[in-house]
């Protein structure tokens, strides 16, 4: 039985692939009952994206954001199916969509079907560039990254634009939606009324850019790529030591005149206030790797912690997942032969619960 914040309230989850099935995941780990409604047959498009997929021949991608949901497949394409649906979403507090805009409509369960049936119905739908000029484009992660900008500030100077190694988009939008969902769930407390939550993955990147957005819309600069330096802050990238990179994530002048003791860097004028070592970020990045290069990453990271500068080396995912563990983050869930990622969400009250797996694909 779930006991956590949202628990009682039942959502209908219509979503497919990420943005959407994330939201609904996030609000059943805040306990609230989850029913996946999947096509018959195929399922969720993730269903079959793989490899990789589990010993029993699982897709990881469609475990990654499923839990803590019931499964039923309905069939929106007979008139039986779209009753059952409406059943669904009239009997819910939540209806997550995030099918093509007009969709919905067509199946006669879109935000204006069903409003007047039912008022205190929060109608949360992702889409790739809203519903006015752009709903019929195609809305996917990779193409949002490339049209809306992500693309062309990573990688390296002068090198092929690339896009971020996750959805990133995706996640991006499924979390502005949960977020539009808690507000409009707050505000029915208040009003008794639902609301429709619209949530496109266009808007969600812009916003995303934050400090790079801001730089193009108050100052007039389009940012480039600058590899893993950052615009405004030096040095706060990687750089070469004797064995491997180290991350620097130098933020402040009190901590970058740290690391110029510990690596014997004279300090200078070139170096001394932020602004400075931005123009002349090159220069800096040089005498570091000098100095850095004459020890291996693991031990500059001991002398550079001790000291208090910020600082890391670059691992993988297995060792980002060991350092979670190390520091008791816990950050695994394993339930019935399916891991997840732990929510990052903590609670003190009513913590987030984990009480189902992945679903299966009814029959």
């Amino acid at each position: 039985m779930a006991d956590g914040p949202l628990a009682g309230l039942i959502v209908a989850d219509f979503s497919r692939v990420l943005a959407g099935p994330l939201a609904a995941m996030t609000l059943g780990d805040l306990g609230a009952d989850v029913v996946k409604v999947e096509r018959p047959g195929t399922g969720d498009d993730t269903r079959s994206w793989a490899p990789p997929t589990t010993p029993d021949g699982r897709s990881t991608y469609f475990l990654a954001v499923n839990r803590n949901k019931r499964g039923v497949a309905i069939d929106l394409a007979t008139e039986a199916g779209r009753a059952q649906a409406r059943e669904l979403a009239l009997g819910a507090d939540i209806l997550v969509e995030n099918f093509p805009p007009g969709t919905m409509e067509r199946f006669g369960l879109g935000y204006d079907d069903l409003r007047d049936a039912h008022p205190g119905l929060i109608y949360a739908s992702v889409t790739g560039f809203g519903r006015g000029a752009g709903a019929e484009l195609p809305g996917y992660d990779f193409l949002i990254q490339a049209v809306g900008g992500l693309m062309s500030i990573t990688g390296d100077p002068g090198g092929e634009p690339m896009k971020v190694g996750v959805a990133l988009v995706d996640v991006l939008a499924g979390q502005q939606l949960t977020s539009g969902i808690l507000a409009a769930l707050h505000a029915r407390t208040r009003t008794g009324r639902g609301q429709r939550v619209d949530v496109n993955l266009l808007s969600s990147l812009l916003a995303g850019l934050v400090n790079q957005a801001s730089a193009y819309l108050n100052a007039e600069v389009v940012p480039g790529r600058l590899g893993n330096a950052h615009p405004s802050i030096a040095p706060y990238q990687t750089l070469r030591c004797a064995d491997r990179p180290l991350a620097l994530a130098v933020g402040n002048d009190a901590q970058f005149h740290r690391l110029a003791a510990v690596v014997g860097l004279p300090v200078g004028e070139r170096f001394a206030t932020n602004p400075s070592r931005v123009r002349h970020r090159e220069a800096l990045a040089t005498a570091l790797e000098e100095r850095l290069g004459t020890r291996p990453a693991a031990e500059w990271v001991g002398l550079l912690t001790g000291a208090g500068v910020p600082c890391g080396l670059v691992g993988t995912v297995a060792e980002g997942f060991a350092l979670a563990e190390a520091l008791g983050l816990d950050p695994v869930v394993r339930q019935e032969g399916a891991a997840s990622v732990a929510s990052p969400i903590v609670l003190s009250e009513t913590p987030v619960t984990y009480r189902l797996p992945p679903p299966e694909l009814p029959g």
